[in-house]
């Protein structure tokens, strides 16, 4: 009996250890199968690179950054983060696309003369050390030396006139210096000059830089007259007033005429500045009559001579301006003239025309030889508002009433004596409500009015201007340079 139940017993005890066995076997699967079920799955980009090699370090460590981030991987995330790189691929090849055709827009658009915004503008630095110091022998470079022709050749090899012109030395190193102020000056206007600025901005740069290198001091040294940036159809004599918001535009015809005196020794000079080369043509045909008046000049020759040569080349020109084709016309009210110290228009006129005075032009004189082409009618008038003053050179004494005019006309005395000045030297000198005063000046014809020269509106005017001196020997034009 005993025997039989230790069997039963050992029986149950068997049976209890294989299911024992058996629920650990099955907790062992469960685990495996968890485990696996919780190991993530490889995205796209973790299964194959883009030539097909399977990158599982770039996963692990992918897969690591994501869990010291705090986040999970899974299969959704990685597909999701695969079209993002394709999505900003693809993004990226169209921008590339558009910068291209921008750049190819920016580039028609530097083609046309219009200024692109991504371009940077640099500023443009005056020169700042006077011309004096420049040649501290005196000695200034000279200017385009022209013999003589036909009855005066022999003045080049005369010994009594080259004596003469030892004796006259003062005045050549007097007008090449405030020559040589005149190149190195509109060489910066040249430069920093670009659409967009103010009229203002443009003449105060020039002003200024033009006193530092001429060493402006009082009537002894200085600026001539203002700075004309006549527009378009203004032919001469327009310089803003303060307060004139005027921008020079792309479009524009801008003629730059300033002057520069040492001891009264006026060299006037002018250019006309654009930036669309549709006005090539209208600027060849006003410069080319130029040359050709300063090519005529000379000793014993009659104005009306140098006038007709000069109408005769440039009316040979046409410019073709908005499919329109224009004759380019000598404006025939305006001329050159002749140079005194002291005195912008002297004596004597030099017509663009001909038909002018038959006066000659003698030994020792400064010419302005300055020329004016038009697509209008070739007639200028007065208009606009009125910025260049110059006191009368013959004005008789006159007793005048207001004591503000009185105050103005030694203020002009002492600074600008017979050289023209403008309103905004006045401003800058510390001047105030002085317009009554200046009119009544103007009234007594003490200080006359130079009121700015317009054809008719829709056209275009150029003007080109050299100083010449009719030296004993030779003809020097002073003003000359490289750029015209």
């Amino acid at each position: 009996m005993s025997d039989e139940i230790d069997r039963i017993l050992q029986e149950l005890d068997m049976e209890g250890g294989q299911k024992k066995a058996g629920k650990k076997g099955n907790n062992k699967k469960k685990d495996t199968k968890k485990e696996k079920e919780e190991q993530p799955k490889p995205t796209p980009t973790e299964e194959t690179s883009g030539n097909g090699v399977h990158e599982e370090e770039g996963g692990e460590s992918e897969g690591e950054e994501e869990k010291q981030n705090g986040s999970k991987s899974n299969g959704k995330a990685g597909k999701g983060k695969s079209k993002g790189k394709a999505s900003a691929k693809g993004k990226g090849k169209q921008s590339n696309g558009r910068d291209s055709n921008k750049e190819k827009s920016d580039k028609s658009k530097g083609e046309n003369g219009a200024a692109s915004s991504s371009e940077p503008i640099v500023e443009i630095e005056p020169p700042s050390v006077p011309v004096r110091l420049q040649f501290p022998d005196g000695n200034y470079p000279v200017g385009q030396i022209m013999e003589y022709v036909g009855n005066n050749s022999y003045r080049t090899t005369s010994e009594e006139l080259r004596e003469r012109e030892r004796l006259s030395l003062d005045i050549y190193q007097d007008v090449r210096r405030a020559a040589e102020v005149h190149r190195q000056v509109r060489a910066y206007a040249q430069k920093f000059i670009r659409p967009g600025m103010l009229m203002t901005d443009i003449c105060e740069r020039i002003e200024n830089c033009n006193r530092k290198l001429v060493e402006e001091n009082g009537l002894e040294a200085g600026i001539a007259f203002p700075t004309g940036v006549s527009l378009n159809h203004v032919a001469a004599h327009y310089t803003p007033n303060t307060g004139d918001k005027t921008v020079l535009q792309y479009d524009d015809v801008m003629k730059v005429d300033f002057g520069t005196q040492v001891r009264g020794y006026i060299v006037d000079c002018a250019w006309t500045h654009t930036f669309n080369p549709k006005y090539d043509k209208l600027k060849e045909a006003v410069r080319d009559a130029t040359n050709t008046g300063i090519k005529e000049a000379g000793i014993d020759v009659r104005l009306c001579d140098v006038g007709e040569a000069i109408q005769e080349v440039m009316e040979s020109y046409e410019v073709e301006l908005n499919g329109k084709t224009h004759q380019v016309k000598a404006i025939r009210n305006l001329c050159g003239h002749s140079i005194l110290p002291y005195k912008i228009h002297g004596t004597k006129s030099v017509p663009i025309i001909k038909g002018g005075e038959a006066t000659k032009m003698e030994e020792g004189e400064f010419f302005a030889i300055e020329t004016f082409g038009s697509t209008g009618r070739g007639f200028v008038q007065e208009d606009l508002e009125c910025s260049h003053y110059m006191k009368n050179f013959e004005a008789p004494h006159v007793p005048l009433r207001l004591a503000r005019a009185k105050s103005l006309l030694s203020h002009i005395n002492k600074t600008y004596g017979t050289l023209a000045f403008c309103r905004r030297w006045l401003d800058r000198a510390g001047e105030e409500k002085y317009l009554m005063g200046l009119k009544s000046l103007c009234e007594a014809d003490v200080v006359r009015e130079c009121p700015p020269l317009v054809d008719v509106q829709g056209s275009y005017v150029a003007q080109y201007e050299h100083t010449i001196y009719l030296r004993p020997t030779c003809k020097e034009v002073v003003s000359r340079g490289t750029d015209y």
